[in-house]
């Protein structure tokens, strides 16, 4: 094993190599390119870093003002769903948003929950040893994770339009074993995310807030996360990260302008183009760069941390249920188009703060030729606080407060619905507190009997599950109504059916919110118990994302492959993640100092390299391998018997019919709903995302980077054209951003009004027409039933 991977090593190496190769075009010196070449020595002196901020008035800042007005947000989400969606006592919106997110309002939410704090610290540490060539290959690396997101979801929305949490599929499919394993690595994922998260918030309270203690900062992260998801749920999230993604450029707007464009007299020699151009060529690069040079796109560094990080994003996004919540709460087609927006305003982010903020950096330091801040402090993030408050005082200092906060806001609400619904519906409704002992996953909640699952012929239907739906049932309209006069303490269900279960889910709806209390509150120790082991951003937002890769294969297979076994989902992913630890440890040890120095030799370049080789390797061999000996398919027939498991995923009271009523309008109430039908429904949008996903892939993977490399050191003229265009995109992304969901989710909540004044008058006039006839009246009722639900 270690020869194979040692062999794998020297030829992405050699690849690598010959890509930013210096003897393959001869080197050149643009007439505008300064001589200079100064290597900046470490700096161990007293920390220059000066919080400016006052406690209290990032308190003020934070809990009353942004977390209060989430709650008004929240509020208001509350009552457009109870009065105008009317749909604010269903269960399963508090985790899907009601699925029918606008796609505007998909886009922002993916671009605010894929803008990690790390991206505003911890891009401005991997520029400043790498150079300018790092932050094109590491965005396009998160670029293309998004742009592959849609089609595996697509699979998701075809095999399983009813699951909530992607751990459902497996159980559905496999039972208890590969569920409860799949349940470990959803939480395992959130619990990464949180702690880069918690890591970053720390490092930017400690360079922005005065007289700060780790108590007060991961009680007020504590307290931003849980500020709206306990009114909203899923929803409320996706209106706050309309607000944060709104203010995050803005905020970056106007950094770029102050700093660059519109600077004080005082701070023109430091963040001018040509100031940073200055600082970029002068200040010596690592060797693996073109002419060891900051200002080149050929960076051997640059080009591992992007292929790390394109492996590792798509890990750490497709096993993260944060992601899933968003594209469930979409349907097809706003899905993917959102998705795809948000990689193209997502795009824009990173390079633009962290070349101009890096750049400015260097400029500062090269007067003494010595850094100004320390190694431990560049590793922790700190460039990006010290630059914005050098360059603009307390204004900046404030500006970045609000960035990473509106990114702390978004991700970690986001997590805290993630580890909320795996614990609801996987742990408590499954292990702890079931509804009904079922026999086997596909069984009926409502009377415990086998759901028919294809259409078939001589079966014995005694056996199989007879239960009417909820929509057209009058008992259920019934009930409905009497619980929004009496409430969900008092109020008495009177359907035979459905009145248990919906008493059920009454309950769910209060768990629910105590276990977002508990998993908020828990955040607080946690946030302690990770400082105190002196982990870095740089190492939590690498290392530890990187250890979620052996979980990729078994995942996808999970959902697209119909031949995959539970043996082998379970064997891929404990042998995948033991091959990538190992593969961390061996190769870190091999950097000076050893495993002695942990948090910086297992996080280098070829070290996590070699972890995420490894660990993918491992786990695709052995998943395939093991489900190719072990599957039972030997049919079509068999192959739709086994989505039909998946299909089967629904909830009684809100079925996946009625979030795709348009789509599904044409087939008849009694069809049996297939993969093969959910395949032909969802056809458009499938085609949407091949066509999109593989001219946007051809942009980002084949164009832009034969552009950057075709280019050795940039002149002068050409890195303030790439920088320029840069910064004129964030501008019209700021735009689009701003303006485009208030516009559409306001046109959306107008349209249903509309729709809900229709059905009123349409109900007036039948009533008055079947007034005599109480039959009648009934049939026409039970048609309308659909839109009261």
């Amino acid at each position: 094993m270690k020869t194979n991977l040692a062999f794998v090593l020297l030829g992405l190496s050699l690849c690598v190599q010959g890509v930013v190769s210096q003897s393959a075009i001869p080197q050149t010196t643009s007439s505008d390119e300064p001589s200079c070449k100064v290597k900046l020595e470490r700096y161990s002196g007293i920390s220059n870093i000066r919080p400016s901020i006052p406690k209290s008035h990032a308190a003020l800042l934070l809990l009353l003002g942004f977390a209060g007005f989430s709650l008004l947000i929240a509020g208001a989400y509350k009552a457009s769903r109870k009065y105008v969606f009317h749909d604010d006592g269903n269960f399963d919106t508090a985790f899907d948003a009601g699925g029918r997110v606008s796609l505007s309002l998909t886009a922002v939410t993916v671009t605010s929950q894929m803008l990690w704090p790390a991206d505003f610290l911890q891009g401005t540490t991997l520029t400043s040893k790498t150079g300018i060539g790092v932050s094109l290959w590491t965005s396009i690396a998160i670029v293309v994770d998004i742009l592959l997101f849609p089609m595996l979801s697509l699979y998701l929305k075809s095999r399983a339009p009813g699951a909530k949490t992607y751990p459902q599929i497996a159980y559905a499919r496999f039972g208890k074993s590969a569920h409860i394993l799949f349940c470990c690595v959803a939480i395992f994922s959130s619990v990464i995310v949180t702690t880069s998260v918690l890591l970053a918030g720390k490092s930017t309270f400690e360079g922005l807030v005065k007289d700060t203690n780790n108590e007060f900062i991961f009680l007020v992260l504590a307290v931003l996360f849980g500020s709206y998801c306990m009114i909203g749920g899923l929803g409320t999230t996706f209106y706050i990260s309309y607000l944060n993604t709104a203010l995050t450029f803005v905020a970056l707007s106007v950094y770029i302008l102050y700093s660059v464009y519109f600077p004080p007299d005082e701070n023109k020699s430091i963040a001018s183009i040509d100031t940073l151009y200055n600082a970029a060529v002068c200040v010596e690069g690592p060797d693996g760069n073109y002419s060891n040079s900051l200002a080149t796109f050929r960076s051997k560094s640059g080009i591992v941390f992007g292929v790390v990080l394109l492996i590792m994003a798509t890990s750490i996004s497709f096993t993260d249920q944060a992601n899933w919540q968003s594209r469930i709460a979409a349907k097809p087609a706003q899905g993917v188009i959102g998705f795809f927006l948000a990689a193209y305003i997502w795009f824009v982010v990173q390079p633009v703060l962290a070349v101009t903020t890096t750049m400015s950096y260097f400029s500062l330091s090269l007067p003494n030729s010595t850094h100004i801040l320390s190694s431990q402090e560049i590793d922790s993030g700190y460039i990006t606080p010290y630059v914005m408050s050098f360059l603009m005082g307390d204004t900046g200092a404030y500006l970045l407060l609000t960035m990473v906060m509106m990114a702390l806001m978004s991700t970690g609400s986001g997590e805290v619905m993630a580890i909320s619904s795996i614990i609801v519906y996987d742990i408590y409704k499954t292990y702890i507190n079931p509804f009904r002992k079922l026999n086997s996953p596909s069984c009926c909640l409502l009377c415990g009997k086998e759901k028919q699952l294809i259409e078939t012929t001589g079966s014995d239907s005694s056996m199989l599950c007879t239960c009417t739906s909820v929509i057209g049932c009058m008992a259920c309209e019934e009930d409905v109504a009497a619980r929004e006069k009496q409430g969900a303490e008092k109020v008495t269900y009177t359907c035979s059916i459905h009145g248990k279960y919906r008493k059920y889910e009454d309950g769910l709806m209060r768990y629910k919110s105590w276990c977002m209390v508990w998993v908020v509150i828990l955040i607080v120790p946690y946030g302690l118990l990770v400082s105190e082991t002196n982990m870095n951003v740089n190492w939590a937002t690498l290392s530890l994302q990187v250890l979620t890769c052996p979980f990729l294969v078994p995942l996808i297979s999970t959902i697209s492959w119909s031949k995959t076994t539970s043996k082998g989902v379970i064997s891929g992913c404990v042998t995948g993640l033991g091959a990538s630890v190992a593969g961390m440890m061996i190769m870190g040890s091999t950097y000076e100092g050893g495993l002695v120095n942990f948090y910086v030799n297992t996080a280098h370049d070829y070290s996590l390299l070699t972890s995420m080789i490894a660990g993918l390797v491992t786990s695709a061999i052995v998943t395939i391998g093991v489900s190719l000996c072990t599957n039972t398919i030997r049919s079509e027939e068999d192959s739709d018997m086994e989505w039909a498991k998946t299909i089967s995923i629904d909830n009684p009271l809100s079925p996946f019919r009625l979030v795709y009523e348009e789509e599904l309008a044409k087939l008849d109430v009694n069809t049996i709903i297939t993969a093969r039908i959910m395949d032909k429904v969802f056809r458009k949008a499938r085609l949407v995302a091949v066509l999109g996903g593989v001219l946007s892939l051809v942009l980002f993977v084949v164009i832009l980077p034969a552009v950057a490399l075709s280019f050795d050191v940039l002149s002068l003229g050409q890195f303030s054209s790439w920088l320029k265009t840069y910064q004129i995109y964030c501008f019209v992304c700021t735009f689009v951003v701003v303006v485009f969901p208030p516009f559409e989710e306001g046109y959306q909540i107008w349209k249903r009004c509309q729709k809900n004044k229709a059905n009123t008058s349409n109900q007036n006039r039948q009533r008055a027409c079947y007034s005599g006839n109480t039959n009648e009246m009934n049939t026409y009722l039970e048609v309308e039933k659909i839109y009261r639900f």
